[in-house]
């Protein structure tokens, strides 16, 4: 049926621009091998790293208002401006300093622009019959680039070097924008008499509180690989950061392709739990393996929890935001991903220094199955007087 159309012109459009922000974004993941040869220890990279998520933070509030006010495009377009700015500006990085904080504070800001305003995008032309199978299939765009960057980025380093790299990032985030051109404004129809509640409103929201729990750990956790991955490989020398990545993200897309509709078969809830478990034991792989081959698992572990968790949570927290408030809320849910790496990147930064990578994995493994745990008792407990609402 028409309605339930998925693969539309707007999506398509959409699904290629967050392909190639996400590919020159992913590029950074080779970030911290550069700082650490300007002479940074894993807790100065921690430091930059978290230090540059705070004004993306800081910028969510105003984003969600701008998207819920004036439309996903404008800050989509004006997204891209700064995205290419300051991803030129790396080219003039050459020692700590001052200057690296400020090219990381404009390039957090340009990624929390793109990233909330395009997975917005995303969940409004997503039709709402098949939002958790819809939102699996666009978060392909940002799986994509972590298989294709890793690679790329040990080939890039291999035969050339940084100077290249962010170079290349730059022409990616240059294609980011001739799709975002053509994309036509989209967002949820305003009800009359329904008034716009708000980004803080909506942060404080009853039924999305355990959301925003799980998805604050759920990206804690994150940070162990996306930030600290590069330095492991560098001072271990098992696996490498291309290899952890492609299994990664190949297993994940393999995932919402093919069994894209388990969750909704299985139940949301079901899904989500096994899947950030399994993500969860792929930390511990992490932590004890000394082989390739255990990177390599450890990667498919972690794309496989992956592969279901984040849909899962993306459409748990559009069906229960107001239409209305559609961009404020996915605002706040993306901002956490910006919290798990402030906090996560000097806590797991201090752990490595103090204990070594695999004291480090065991913690963030740990820190998500504590989080399971605590979002189930809270969920089910949030949820219950809605339930007996629609049973009466």
């Amino acid at each position: 049926m028409i309605p339930d159309r998925l693969y539309t012109k707007p999506f398509v459009l959409a699904f290629a621009a967050n392909f190639f922000s996400g590919l020159a974004f992913a590029l950074f993941l080779h970030l911290p091998g550069y700082l650490s040869d300007l002479g940074a220890d894993e807790t100065q990279i921690g430091v930059i790293f978290g230090l540059t998520a705070v004004a993306s933070i800081a910028m969510r509030p105003f984003l969600g208002t701008a998207m819920d006010r004036y439309g996903r495009r404008p800050v989509i377009l004006l997204g891209n401006i700064i995205n290419i700015t300051f991803i030129l500006f790396y080219l003039t990085v050459s020692v700590l300093g001052p200057w690296v904080y400020v090219v990381r504070i404009g390039h957090g800001v340009a990624e929390a622009m793109l990233f909330s305003a395009l997975f917005t995008y995303g969940t409004d032309v997503v039709p709402s019959s098949r939002r958790t199978e819809g939102l699996a299939m666009f978060g392909v765009s940002g799986l994509l680039p972590i298989a294709f960057a890793g690679i790329i980025g040990d080939i890039v380093l291999v035969v050339a070097g940084f100077r290249e790299l962010f170079m290349l990032a730059a022409f990616f985030a240059f294609l980011t924008l001739a799709f975002s051109l053509p994309l036509p404004e989209r967002k949820p129809a305003q009800q009359p008499g329904v008034v716009r509640r708000g980004f803080w409103a909506i942060a404080r929201n009853r039924e999305l509180l355990p959301i925003w729990w799980m998805i604050g750990m759920f990206s804690f956790a994150l940070t162990a690989y996306f930030v600290f991955l590069r330095t492991y490989v560098d001072e271990t020398g098992v696996g490498s950061v291309g290899l952890f990545f492609a299994v990664y993200a190949a297993v994940a897309i393999i995932e919402r392709i093919f069994f894209g509709r388990v969750p909704q078969r299985f139940g949301e809830h079901h899904t989500l739990y096994v899947a950030l478990i399994v993500f969860a034991a792929g930390f511990v792989v992490l932590a004890t393996t000394s082989s390739t081959v255990g990177v390599a698992l450890a990667g498919a572990m972690c794309g496989a929890g992956h592969g279901y968790a984040f849909p899962i949570l993306t459409s748990m927290t559009v069906t229960r935001a107001p239409d209305a408030d559609r961009g404020s809320a996915i605002a706040f849910f993306t901002s956490l991903f910006d919290v798990g790496l402030l906090v996560g990147g000097p806590i797991l930064g201090a752990i490595i220094g103090a204990r070594g990578y695999p004291a480090m994995f065991l913690f963030a493994g740990f820190a998500v199955f504590a989080g399971v745990l605590i979002f189930a008792v809270w969920d089910r407990s949030v949820m219950r007087p809605r339930a007996g609402v629609t049973s009466g």
